[in-house]
């Protein structure tokens, strides 16, 4: 019959130096799971599950806790908050997008929400996305494309109730069986789209129809990103303005809408 083993106290001085090693690990653990939480807190931002985005805090602590040498002289919460961080962002990176943007605006959108909260704390008041472009040197349309990537991570449900006198998501939707609601703002983008010059139209077409990202459309067009970032937003701007002048002029009874435009 075999004999049972003694029980071996892990931090005796004879005890097996992977024992002591996964003692002292666990210890690490134990004792800094606050600072894996209050991380997966501010990353989160309340816009994922909290319980997820912790788990892989958690998981980034385990790592760091494997990978310390404290001969080093490094202290443990120092060695592990960039280690849970990354590991974070990683997983918010690579899971948490419905509608995944290029990742050049990725990595702009974490720049730009980072520079805001240090403005924010600086000047007592939220920035406005000019402040932040001028402070980050980049163009203001910039950064509001990297704000509004935002919501790619995790569109509002049409389902979503409404707010005071409006009718919700699915309100704003033409239903199945009437095709013809939105007829007239079509033909009037139409419209709105055929004042533009042939280069312009080409970018609309690269940029919104065949869904290039401003690099490859720059790179085709012998561009620099910036000259096409400028240019789809002074496009932009300048179809926005002829769509509410024609808004405008059809409530002054000016205009009257035509159905007879050719597609």
């Amino acid at each position: 019959m075999r004999q049972a083993r003694p029980f071996q106290n892990p931090y005796h001085a004879n005890a097996p130096e992977s024992s002591l090693r996964q003692s002292f690990q666990d210890g690490l653990v134990l004792d800094h799971l606050n600072l894996a939480k209050s991380i997966a807190a501010r990353y989160s931002a309340h816009t994922h599950d909290l319980d997820d985005v912790r788990q892989v805090a958690f998981m980034g602590l385990i790592k760091a806790a494997r990978g310390y040498d404290e001969a080093k002289g490094v202290s443990f919460p120092a060695y592990a908050a960039p280690t849970i961080a990354g590991e974070v962002k990683r997983y918010l990176r690579d899971h948490c997008w419905v509608v995944r943007p290029p990742r050049p605006i990725q990595d702009m959108r974490r720049q730009v929400l980072a520079r805001t909260e240090e403005m924010t704390q600086a000047l007592q008041r939220t920035p406005s996305p000019e402040e932040v472009a001028e402070d980050l040197s980049l163009e203001p349309c910039q950064v509001r494309e990297a704000l509004m990537a935002g919501t790619s991570k995790r569109p509002d449900s049409l389902d979503a109730p409404a707010v005071a006198g409006g009718d919700g998501l699915q309100g704003s939707f033409s239903s199945a069986g009437c095709p013809t609601d939105k007829l007239e703002d079509v033909l009037a983008l139409r419209n709105a789209i055929r004042t533009l010059s042939p280069e312009d139209r080409h970018l609309l077409y690269r940029r919104y129809y065949r869904e290039e990202t401003q690099s490859t459309i720059a790179e085709a067009l012998g561009m620099s990103q910036m000259q096409v970032s400028r240019r789809l937003s002074k496009i932009l701007v300048t179809l926005q303005a002829q769509l509410f002048e024609g808004q405008a002029e059809l409530r002054d009874g000016s205009a009257a809408p035509s159905r007879n435009t050719a597609l």
